[in-house]
């Protein structure tokens, strides 16, 4: 009888600006308490002051920081990065930058996005944070969520991979909407990014 192996994902995480990483504090939890054979083997930060690159710090995660002041200097860079990593997806988690047609071409694995509401209402460009959450709360919506998406060079606009829907009838306030949908990031993301790769 044939021994079956079991390789472990190698994944990588994106955040830019001053991200505070609970959406990586989630997903590396998910991971190690499911015992799930995928690794966080990379994580990229814009800046070296973002709250989130103490959280790598202390969660022993590798981690590289590149500016993305030039755009096609940074896609390079990490072209490079993700290449040497032998890194099988990306997960976006607070990255607020627009990747060309031409880094997605050449990087040729899947590059995933989370957003906090319901696409294909309330994305594009600006919509994102509490941007998104005043919106749909001056709105007077019923319902928000998650939505998780494969990235195309267009804001918030690519196929979408799983989509997760909360009631917000018992929010008050754009903050309490964040809140909510938040924890709603935290328990899919991680999830979604298992089950993308489990079927490839």
């Amino acid at each position: 009888m044939e021994r079956t192996t079991f390789s472990t994902h190698k994944i990588a995480v994106f955040s830019s600006g001053l991200s505070r990483g609970s959406n990586l504090s989630a997903m590396h939890s998910y991971f190690t308490e499911n015992k799930l054979p995928i690794e966080i083997a990379l994580v990229i930060f814009t800046r070296p002051d973002a709250p989130a690159v103490q959280l790598a710090k202390n969660l022993g995660l590798h981690y590289q920081i590149v500016a993305a002041h030039n755009m096609p200097s940074f896609e390079s860079k990490v072209l490079e990065l993700c290449q040497q990593n032998k890194i099988e997806l990306i997960a976006l988690a607070g990255f607020m930058k627009k990747l060309s047609q031409t880094f997605l071409e050449q990087i040729n694995i899947p590059v995933m996005n989370i957003h906090p509401a319901l696409l294909p209402k309330y994305g594009g460009a600006g919509m994102y944070g509490m941007a998104v959450h005043n919106a749909v709360f001056a709105a007077q919506e019923k319902e928000s969520g998650v939505t998780i998406h494969l990235v195309d060079p267009q804001y918030d606009h690519g196929n979408i991979i799983a989509q997760e829907t909360i009631t917000i009838q018992d929010c008050n306030s754009p903050e309490e909407i964040a809140e909510k949908v938040l924890k709603t990031e935290h328990s899919t993301y991680a999830k979604t990014i298992y089950q993308l790769l489990s079927k490839r």
